[in-house]
């Protein structure tokens, strides 16, 4: 169910502001805010939902190559499993050092040294959504593979997670 909430334009600015500080989208911010009182297992499937709604918006800018839009919803997907991975294991995973020390912990846990090299792909999308530097979509197609391949591998972490911890819920 997706629910439309009228918010004052100085407030969005407020929220718009401090999401990008925190180099967060805006949505992970506010989930993040609601969910501060939930339990983990809740806050891990407000994130693998909002994962699976950046992954849905990433394809009409891609089909009309809006390199920049694309590059901000792929990096959103992929911090999104990262913080619902966070949730779940009990660790920190609010800024980029987090999610760098996430996929660092997760690659020696899990046997997948790729992990970094496929994190570091999300990394250059995520400058990109800010600096606009990747000019060729074919460039981006290449890209995408690698974070398809990046968001696989964690979703199938992150079912392991859930599956170890007792934590319900499926991840698409």
């Amino acid at each position: 169910m997706t629910v439309s909430i009228t918010l004052l334009r100085s407030l969005v600015e407020a929220l718009r502001k401090r999401a990008k500080s925190l180099g967060k989208q805006l949505e992970e911010y506010i989930v993040e805010k609601v969910l501060e009182d939930a339990d983990p297992r809740t806050r891990a499937d407000a994130y693998v939902e909002l994962h699976q709604k950046y992954l849905n918006e990433a394809e009409s800018p891609l089909k009309t190559g809006d390199i920049v839009q694309v590059s901000e919803k792929y990096w959103g997907a992929v911090a999104s499993l990262l913080n619902a991975i966070g949730e779940l294991k009990g660790w920190p995973h609010y800024t980029l050092r987090d999610y760098s020390e996430i996929v660092k912990r997760l690659a020696e846990e899990e046997g997948i040294p790729e992990l970094g090299k496929l994190f570091a792909v999300a990394g250059r999308l995520h400058a990109n959504s800010y600096h606009g530097f990747i000019k060729s979509v074919e460039r981006l197609k290449v890209y995408r593979e690698d974070i398809m391949r990046l968001l696989d591998i964690l979703k199938k972490i992150l079912k392991r997670t859930r599956n170890a911890g007792g934590q319900s819920g499926t991840v698409r």
